[in-house]
């Protein structure tokens, strides 16, 4: 999809982060912006933001859990009754929750599958059906992560919700080729980037709480620092706006992940564990 301008993006978790940027993104390209967050005052923030930069910008805001399908639905409901086509959607809303695989309760993957597998899900039933009705181009991008290609310790429900996100996408794009869609799929796996996802419990619901353990107090503190210095959200989503010009499906935001991708395959087909990853 080479022309952006008049078009419409829509994209969840956009009340912070890469949301906003992208949302941001596709504002200043030119297109109508459909934005989608659980949190009402982020959302309203980035909706400021987007009024105080791009004041002629069509903007439709929605508070919505993308765990639940049915906010998925009413977004997707809402979206089509306003401007009648949907052209880019960013499923982008997500969580993290780390944590030694056998230690972790039922709550905390239910928590972090919601948002970053479910949401997912919801997000492609809602809009594919119908944009491939429409008979257009368009494209599909949803957010995995780093994690989501490469393994690491202290981190079990996000990395498999992450592993879970990619299968989907890629599942998604055969999809679309094989019956011929128009629309293409792209997933989104960046490192360690400057947004507020590791505060992802401001989100959880009470009865998904559980307490918070060392190994978890461990990675917590340790992706804190990372991402204080982490890339900007701007950047990637400059990033994605480029790969969905190009039709690129892999979309990665530093340099040494190629390598580490290659040495992965290797040590898989040589039927070795491979190597921890290097996130920065």
């Amino acid at each position: 999809m080479q022309e952006f301008r008049g078009k419409t993006a829509v994209v969840t978790g956009a009340g912070s982060g890469i949301g906003r940027a992208l949302v941001l993104a596709f504002a200043g390209e030119g297109m109508r912006v459909a934005m989608a967050d659980l949190d009402a005052g982020a959302l309203s923030e980035t909706e400021g933001l987007v009024g105080a930069e791009f004041p002629s910008t069509e903007v439709l805001s929605r508070q919505c859990d993308v765990s639940q399908a049915d906010q998925v639905n009413s977004l997707a409901d809402a979206v089509f009754d306003r401007w009648g086509q949907v052209d880019v959607v960013c499923n982008n809303a997500g969580v993290f929750v780390g944590g030694v695989i056998w230690d972790r309760p039922d709550a905390d993957f239910d928590f972090v599958l919601g948002a970053n597998v479910w949401g997912i899900l919801h997000g492609i039933r809602a809009f594919v059906p119908r944009m491939i009705a429409q008979g257009t181009e368009g494209h599909v991008v949803n957010t995995s992560s780093v994690a989501g290609l490469l393994g690491a310790p202290f981190e079990a429900p996000y990395a498999i919700s992450k592993f879970a996100a990619y299968a989907a996408t890629e599942s998604l794009a055969h999809d679309l080729v094989a019956t011929g869609s128009k629309i293409r799929a792209s997933v989104l796996c960046p490192g360690i980037i400057a947004t507020n996802i590791v505060d992802s419990d401001r989100h959880r619901p009470k009865e998904l709480m559980t307490p918070v353990t060392d190994d978890q107090k461990f990675v917590t503190d340790f992706l804190s620092s990372a991402v204080a210095e982490g890339m900007p959200p701007s950047e990637v989503a400059k990033m994605v706006v480029a790969a969905i010009r190009a039709e690129e499906f892999l979309i990665l935001t530093h340099d040494s992940y190629p390598k580490q991708l290659q040495a992965r395959t290797e040590a898989l087909v040589a039927r070795r564990l491979p190597d921890v990853a290097e996130f920065a």
